[in-house]
C-alpha cells in the first residue's frame, strides 16, 4: 500500500479528478513535448459531461499557457476506454500531429498514463494491503496504529502532516472570513461565515457542536467551490469533512498539533485502503467513494482523538462508510456546490456520531472495514452511470426540470 502522503494533496479546487488530475496530465505532456506549437485535449465520459462546471477547460488552458489548447468535450466515448474520467492529449507542430497520449484521472488527483507501467513497487510503503493485515501486524507486535505508521513511513511523516494540517486550518479560516456568491450559474451564497457568527451562546451543547462543525465543513467546501487551495481528503469534493471534525475537536479536546497530525495519519490509513482496494472517484463509484470515504476517515480520526482501541477505530470507520453505501454523485450543473457543500457538513456530523456508536458497540459488530470497502466498490460499479458524476440523474436532473 502507498504512503498516506498519497491521500493528502494540496492544490486548487474544485475537483481532484476534473481539475487536479487533468492539470497534472497536461503538465506531464507539456514537459514531454516542449517543441509543440499547440495542443488539443479531448475529454470523455464524466470529464466531458461535467468538465465545464468543474473547470477542466480552465485548468487545461492555464497549464498549457502560453501555448494554445483546443478543449473538446466529446459527445461519444471510444469503445476501449476503461475509466469514466479519460482524456486524450495531442501535440501539434503547425497542422501536423506529432504525439498523442491517453490519460485516466482516477480520483484524488492521481492519473494513469496509458501504456506506462505503474511504479507501484517504488511507491509502496506498507506491505499490508488490508485492515485485517494491519490489525494482525499491530497485534503481534503490541503496537497501535500511530506506531505502525511511524514504523513504515518514518518520523518525517509527522512533519509532512503538519504541513497538511496548516493548509487545512488556512482553508477553514479563509472560508469563515468570506461572504458573497460562488462562481457559476447556480449563484450559491456562501454560508460558512453566517453559520459561524450565529453560533448560539449558552445554548444546548449539541446545537453548538452541530453549528460549529457545519460552519467549518462549509468553509472548506466553499473554498473548494471557489477554486481556492484545499487538501484532498480523499478528494477535493469531500475536502470539508475531515478538517471540520479535527478543527472542532482541537478546541473541544484541547488537542496539540502533534496529536492532530497523528489523527490525520490514522485517517490517512483508512483513506489509502479505500483508494487501493475500492475507489475514491465519484465518476467510478458515486459519492459514496468521496464523501463516504471522507466520513470514514473523519470517524477514524475522531476515534484516535478519543483514545480508542484499534477495534473501536475500525468500527467507527466501518459504520461511517457502511451508511453511505449507494450514495450517488449528482452535482447540479456539474458544479461542486449542490449537494456537495451541504453533504460535507452532514458527513462531518455523522463522523462524530459514528465514533460515539463505536465506543459502545464495538464488541457486537459483524462487519469489518475490508468488507464494507468491497461492498462499496461493487455497489459503485452497479450504480447507473447517470448517478456517477455525469449530472444526468438525481438532483441534477430534477433541478433542470425545476421540480
Amino acid at each position: 500500500m502507498r504512503s498516506i502522503r498519497d491521500i493528502y494533496k494540496i492544490g486548487k479546487g474544485p475537483s481532484s479528478s476534473h481539475t487536479m488530475g487533468p492539470g497534472f496530465a497536461a503538465e506531464w505532456f507539456k514537459e514531454k513535448y516542449p517543441k509543440a506549437d499547440s495542443f488539443r485535449a479531448i475529454l470523455y465520459g464524466s470529464l466531458s459531461k461535467t468538465g465545464k462546471g468543474h473547470g477542466t477547460d480552465r485548468v487545461l488552458t492555464d497549464t498549457f499557457a502560453p501555448k494554445s489548447v483546443e478543449v473538446v468535450f466529446s459527445d461519444t466515448d471510444p469503445a476501449d476506454i476503461r475509466h469514466p474520467n479519460t482524456l486524450d492529449l495531442i501535440a501539434f507542430q503547425g497542422d501536423a500531429e506529432m504525439a498523442r497520449q491517453r490519460f485516466e484521472s482516477i480520483g484524488g488527483g492521481d492519473i494513469v498514463i496509458e501504456g506506462q507501467a505503474k511504479k507501484q513497487t517504488q511507491e509502496d510503503v506498507y506491505i499490508e494491503n488490508s485492515f485485517a493485515e494491519i490489525k494482525q501486524f499491530c497485534s503481534f507486535r503490541y503496537i497501535g496504529l500511530v506506531e505502525y505508521i511511524e514504523l513504515n513511513e518514518g518520523k518525517e511523516i509527522w512533519d509532512y502532516l503538519k504541513t497538511v494540517w496548516k493548509a487545512m486550518e488556512d482553508e477553514i479560516r479563509e472560508g469563515l472570513s468570506k461572504s458573497g456568491v460562488l462562481p457559476g450559474a447556480l449563484h450559491v451564497q456562501r454560508k460558512a461565515k453566517f453559520l459561524y457568527e450565529q453560533v448560539p451562546v449558552n445554548k444546548h451543547a449539541e446545537l453548538v457542536e452541530s453549528q460549529l462543525v457545519c460552519s467549518f465543513a462549509y468553509a472548506c467546501s466553499e473554498q473548494n467551490a471557489d477554486n481556492g487551495t484545499v487538501v484532498t481528503a480523499p478528494t477535493c469534493g469531500s475536502c470539508g469533512v475531515l478538517p471540520a471534525v479535527l478543527y472542532y475537536l482541537k478546541d473541544k479536546r484541547k488537542l496539540t498539533v502533534d496529536q492532530i497530525v497523528r489523527c490525520l495519519g490514522v485517517a490517512g490509513l483508512f483513506g489509502e485502503l479505500a483508494k487501493r482496494n475500492a475507489s475514491v472517484s465519484g465518476a467510478e463509484c458515486g459519492c459514496q467513494a468521496e464523501v463516504g470515504v471522507a466520513c470514514s476517515m473523519a470517524a477514524a480520526a475522531a476515534g484516535q482523538a478519543f483514545g480508542y482501541s484499534i477495534d473501536q477505530i475500525e468500527y467507527a470507520a466501518e459504520v461511517a462508510l457502511e451508511h453511505h453505501l449507494g450514495l450517488t454523485c449528482d452535482p447540479i450543473c456539474g458544479l461542486v456546490q449542490i449537494p456537495c457543500i451541504e453533504r460535507n457538513a452532514v458527513a462531518a456530523m455523522r463522523a462524530l456520531n459514528c465514533a460515539n456508536i463505536a465506543y459502545f458497540l464495538t464488541g457486537t459488530r459483524n462487519i469489518s472495514y475490508d468488507m464494507v470497502l468491497k461492498s462499496m466498490y461493487y455497489t459503485g460499479l452497479d450504480i447507473n452511470q447517470r448517478y456517477r458524476e455525469t449530472s444526468e440523474g438525481g438532483l441534477a436532473r430534477a433541478y433542470s426540470r425545476k421540480g
